[in-house]
């Protein structure tokens, strides 16, 4: 059913990562509001909803990593007990190399001052890499979860609706569209890219660490499963799985586990990316406000990034330059048209 704006109320729309966090944010304070989404899914609960510290091929810190870990940890567990159930999984995480000078570049990043605060150490690498080293504070978020349980809890309060929104976009809504809203082009030239990730199970691999490389990861889900993904497609922004992602994602799940296993699920979902992999939140020319561009890391930027939207909607308190929506559209040069 269609639902509108009322006054004094904020309407939050959309329920993935950034919804389910900033509707979380607001109720801590006490606001009115309600939580309205289509019911459709999207790429938050297709996500593997991995946490890696040290990242890429350059083998450097997930941005602002430091500051943004313990919040998403402090928040997922809160939650979690709120909600009775456990949606946050801390797992070390085993970065391998696939060659000696991937290896080298690696370890000539160890003892860097940025990096190291996460380096468990070097470890002996399984048969057929070059060389490993296992890293603290990586982590996987329940997806499914977390968003299930948060909107079972917010429907029992009376806060959620499921349906399309259809009131005017006032001041006191806030759109957490993702995907599909950067790809109307209302905030300017998008960067999403679509990603398919397999579910699989295996008897025998390793369930304790998450496993990066090869150009892609493992993830232990518990019980003999594990998602492995991905896929980056900018082109055929859709959401249906593909004979080529499976293909391709079979291979990552091969060369990190081992060859034997069974495929459970073939998942595809649009990562909401406007630049690199930064969130962005603010107030929106035509009206309203949005909390977007989660990109590929949302399960670890989604909830300091809500609080930080929680406290300018509520006391006025602006956040960084480098998240500000605003500022984001002056540097691009561009509007939100």
């Amino acid at each position: 059913m269609p639902v509108s704006s009322v006054e004094n109320r904020w309407t939050i729309v959309g329920q993935g990562l950034a919804g389910t966090c900033l509707a979380w944010a607001l109720w801590e304070r006490g606001e009115s509001f309600v939580l309205v989404d289509r019911g459709n899914g999207g790429s938050s609960r297709v996500a593997a909803g991995m946490v890696n510290p040290i990242t890429g091929k350059n083998f450097e810190p997930s941005w602002r990593i430091a500051e943004f870990l313990p919040d998403a940890f402090a928040f997922y567990q809160g939650i979690g007990k709120r909600i009775g159930r456990q949606v946050w999984h801390p797992r070390p995480v085993l970065r391998l190399a696939g060659s000696g000078k991937e290896w080298r570049k690696i370890v000539s990043k160890l003892e860097n001052p940025d990096v190291a605060p996460w380096v468990e150490g070097e470890v002996t690498p399984p048969e057929g890499w070059a060389g490993a080293v296992r890293l603290r504070g990586g982590g996987r978020l329940d997806t499914r979860a977390f968003m299930d349980g948060s909107r079972e809890f917010f429907e029992k309060e009376g806060v959620y609706q499921q349906g399309e929104f259809s009131g005017d976009l006032s001041e006191r809504v806030i759109r957490c569209d993702g995907a599909a809203g950067l790809m109307t082009g209302r905030y300017g030239q998008h960067r999403c890219a679509k990603g398919e990730i397999l579910t699989v199970r295996a008897t025998g691999w390793d369930e304790e660490c998450i496993r990066i490389g090869a150009g892609g990861w493992l993830v232990p889900l518990g019980g003999g499963l594990f998602k492995a993904g991905s896929t980056y497609e900018w082109d055929e922004l859709d959401e249906l799985p593909t004979e080529k992602g499976r293909t391709r994602v079979e291979e990552i799940a091969a060369r990190l586990g081992g060859p034997d296993f069974q495929i459970v699920a073939h998942e595809a979902g649009v990562r909401p990316i406007l630049r690199r992999s930064q969130p962005l939140i603010g107030p929106v020319a035509e009206g309203g406000w949005m909390f977007n561009a989660l990109g590929s890391k949302g399960s670890l930027y989604a909830p300091g990034m809500a609080a930080r939207l929680a406290a300018w909607l509520t006391e006025g308190r602006e956040p960084e330059p480098e998240v500000d929506f605003r500022r984001f559209l002056e540097h691009a040069g561009g509007d939100d048209e």
